[in-house]
């Protein structure tokens, strides 16, 4: 009877053990569960609006671009940026298509935005313009590649048509740089040759190189912009694209690359780096394409619109 006693009380000990740890387990998977549903739903550190390719001109269609509808489609994207109350919207290039005239039009329906845009150039906004300064002063661009910083994050926009057939570069020292990167191109039998094509600079690179190692060194975080895709490989990707990413790929603070110019879009992961190209405005005579991109604290989501496809990046580490 006592050795019995003492199993049932032993037995009552152990059940109790039992409880609190099921107990402790709940709560802490409660923690945890409270936790990510506050992760999720916790605003975002940043909001901008993203555009590319929206090749206004007052003239006719041509077999799938639609100029004059790009007005139409721009003020769209505009009234939604500004109900969505995004912090800056950032352009990626093609603003216009052909003519220095239209740029006016566009300009006028940019005044709309509720905050600041900032622009890369493409290589359709260099049509008749002789001067590059002219044109950087017109979008109001610091320079011909720049880069700001919001919170802990650099944002980079990079100029792939600074070294190009169409950005002025004729008696120049960087004619001389177009000339070594077309024979690199011949030589290694690449596809990216066109004269649509740009790059850039030894010395942009090394702009490039010292702002990523600054950002590296003080843990910040980094997107680049550019109107060239720099990955997958086209026949519209930058002409020393891989130039270009043997830098980036140097540092872990780059988190992605948004390009324009491939008006499909496209899509790949250069390493660990996500590598966007977005859809372009231009394309179809309705549909429009335009995106929102939301950075939160492990993730960066871009929203896409109609024809520009939605992504989700979770931040590495």
């Amino acid at each position: 009877e006592i050795h019995e006693r003492l199993v049932g009380s032993e037995m009552c000990i152990r059940d109790r053990k039992n409880i609190n740890i099921s107990w402790a387990v709940f709560i802490v998977g409660i923690f945890f569960s409270l936790n990510n549903i506050f992760a999720q739903s916790s605003p975002p550190l940043i909001v901008f609006g993203l555009i590319a390719d929206t090749q206004y001109a007052d003239c006719e269609s041509g077999k799938t671009r639609f100029y004059r509808n790009s007005l139409g489609k721009l003020h769209e994207s505009i009234d939604y940026f500004n109900n969505q109350k995004v912090q800056f919207t950032v352009n990626l290039g093609d603003i216009i298509d052909r003519d220095q005239k239209d740029l006016d039009s566009v300009l006028i329906c940019l005044k709309h935005l509720n905050k600041k845009i900032f622009h890369t150039t493409g290589n359709h906004d260099y049509k008749g313009i002789t001067d590059n300064k002219v044109l950087y002063k017109k979008l109001k661009m610091p320079s011909e590649y720049y880069s700001f910083m919001k919170k802990n994050w650099v944002f980079v926009f990079l100029n792939t048509n600074e070294i190009a057939a169409y950005s002025n570069v004729v008696g120049t020292a960087k004619e001389q740089e177009l000339l070594r990167i077309q024979n690199q191109i011949k030589v290694n039998k690449e596809i990216q040759g066109a004269r649509w094509n740009g790059g850039v600079s030894s010395r942009q690179l090394q702009w490039m190189d010292n702002l990523l190692k600054k950002s590296e060194k003080k843990n910040r975080n980094v997107l680049i912009f550019c109107h060239h895709p720099l990955y997958p490989r086209s026949q519209f990707t930058a002409l020393n694209n891989m130039e270009i990413l043997d830098v980036i790929n140097r540092y872990n603070c780059v988190k992605a690359i948004f390009s324009g110019h491939h008006h499909s879009g496209a899509f790949g992961y250069f390493d660990h780096i996500p590598c966007n190209t977005v859809e372009g405005m231009i394309e179809t005579p309705d549909k429009n394409s335009f995106g929102i991109v939301r950075i939160y604290k492990d993730r960066i989501e871009l929203e896409g619109k109609e024809r520009m496809t939605s992504r989700l990046f979770m931040l590495q580490p």
